[in-house]
């Protein structure tokens, strides 16, 4: 499986649920607070998906790229996760870079909160983001499912019940 943003952010939220979603076991569409996430989304800037392009670089899709001024822009729900987040967009930036595209920023928008964040490429980045690359590629290709971490998070995750319910198939332990 190629490494996307999506995988990048889910590292630094559960790793058993990024390898669960690189296996293909997907729970999203079961999850009212991802329903949620996506109505903010589509609903917050309205107007945005005629100013901006859509840009698919690879498995890699950016919904909302000023081509102009060089800005990836990320919606959120909240700022709960946001170390994922800004992994998310620095994970754009790179790939952007790697394909010529220098200077990008990015701002990632929480229109719930009414907040917003600019973030840069910094110094140092490049390797930052090729170590967790790595690192997500060495958990996705391991044959079993990270153990259970118990956090806070967990009980509004979409993979709640799955990981909760004690009945996990053998193969996956």
């Amino acid at each position: 499986m190629r490494i996307n943003a999506t995988l990048i952010n889910l590292f630094h939220v559960c790793k058993r649920q990024m390898w669960l979603h690189a296996q293909g076991i997907r729970m999203e569409h079961t999850s009212q607070v991802v329903a949620e996430g996506k109505l903010i989304g589509d609903t917050s800037y309205q107007s945005r998906a005629q100013k901006y392009t859509e840009l698919q670089i690879g498995n890699i899709k950016i919904d909302y790229y000023d081509a102009k001024n060089k800005v990836v822009h990320e919606i959120k729900k909240s700022d709960r996760v946001e170390y994922a987040h800004l992994a998310q967009v620095k994970y754009y930036i790179y790939v952007l870079k790697e394909h010529g595209i220098e200077g990008v920023t990015a701002i990632l928008e929480y229109p719930k909160m009414r907040q917003s964040q600019v973030v840069e490429f910094e110094e140092g980045d490049d390797e930052l983001v090729l170590k967790w690359v790595d690192e997500v590629k060495g958990l996705i290709s391991q044959e079993k499912c990270p153990p259970l971490i118990k956090k806070s998070l967990c009980r509004t995750c979409s993979y709640f019940e799955f990981c909760y319910s004690g009945e996990l198939p053998e193969e996956l332990i």
